[in-house]
């Protein structure tokens, strides 16, 4: 059975109820003026997962937009492979 906890209490126990919540899987109903509003409870794995892979999603997101930016406003002759390939044989020739 979960805890009612009130939105007063909650600011001003934060860190000692997400202890609570991490360290020993308890869960809270948050309450205003009385009513619940709002659960508090630990994240399972599956849900840690899917953050994770949302999370992922975006990142790969934002470098296919930067990589089509890249892409449109590109003004070398070379192409970044050929670039590329330039710098690495030019780190191949330095000194260790």
């Amino acid at each position: 059975m979960p805890k009612k906890i009130g939105v007063r209490e909650l600011k001003n126990q934060t860190s000692s109820i997400v202890r609570q919540v991490r360290e020993e899987a308890v869960e809270y109903v948050i309450t205003h003026h009385g009513k619940p509003v709002a659960v508090l409870r630990p994240i399972d794995q599956e849900t840690i997962n899917d953050i994770k892979m949302q999370e992922a999603i975006e990142h790969w997101e934002e470098l296919q937009a930067l990589g089509k930016l890249i892409a449109e406003n590109w003004q070398s002759e070379k192409s970044p492979s050929e670039i590329l390939e330039e710098i690495r044989e030019e780190e191949s020739q330095w000194p260790l």
